[in-house]
């Protein structure tokens, strides 16, 4: 476990622009703990890619030839498992973003975003986190519609929540892992994963994407940006 962090944080890049791949590779450079194992120009290379390498991180766009981002997910978290699947998306992606929350994704990132949104984001979900650019997330909220619940109705659903489940729920909502919920709660990381379980199960929601979009809709998590 230990020699897993020490070696840098390995990451495939996937993007059809080549413009967009430079610029985000650039980004990740900055970064002396990231490296780029790989880059492809569409989803069936991801996949290839990924199971070359078994990065931590797969960044993927949304829209790819052969094979787009969201299948490429689906097909990366069959066959790797443990490697974390994070969604390049655009403002003109709202139909495939909505798609998306089902595909176990473990995060949505703007490509015009703030670099540091794009460093914090490959890191949090490396270390087993979900992270939501928050304008993607305010996007998501919108488009989630009768799918997820909102306003009022959400924190409908989050009254059955324990104070210490709300805690926890409302750092998974920042982008959180459970080590670092653990060290800011002052608990073992086992009882973190106790707490999601007991979340997931009470709010209906299939993974940490879907309860985070759920914190930020009940108001846990204020959008900012």
């Amino acid at each position: 476990m230990s020699d897993d962090h020490d070696r840098p944080l390995r990451v495939v890049l996937a993007d059809d622009e080549a413009l967009v791949r430079a610029g985000v590779r650039a980004i990740l450079a900055a970064d002396p703990g990231i490296e780029v194992v790989g880059e492809a120009g569409d989803g069936l290379a991801a996949v290839e890619l990924v199971r070359a390498h078994r990065p931590r991180v797969a960044l993927l766009d949304i829209r790819m030839p052969r094979c787009d981002g969201l299948s490429a997910a689906a097909q990366i978290r069959r066959l790797v498992p443990e490697t974390a699947a994070v969604m390049l998306t655009t403002f003109g992606d709202d139909d495939l973003i909505a798609r998306a929350l089902g595909h176990g994704a473990s995060g949505f990132l703007l490509k015009s975003g703030d670099p540091r949104e794009l460093l914090a984001g490959v890191r949090a979900v490396a270390d087993g986190g979900a992270y939501l650019s928050p304008r993607v997330a305010r996007r998501v909220i919108e488009l989630s519609g009768g799918k997820l619940a909102r306003g009022p109705y959400a924190r409908d659903r989050l009254a059955g929540l324990t104070d210490r489940e709300r805690d926890v729920l409302a750092l998974v909502g920042a982008g959180l892992s459970n080590a670092e919920i653990a060290r800011r709660l002052y608990l073992v990381e086992g009882t973190v994963k106790s707490y999601l379980t007991s979340i997931f199960t009470r709010l209906d929601v299939r993974n940490r994407v879907q309860a985070a979009i759920l914190a930020y809709e009940a108001g846990l998590v204020p959008p900012a940006g």
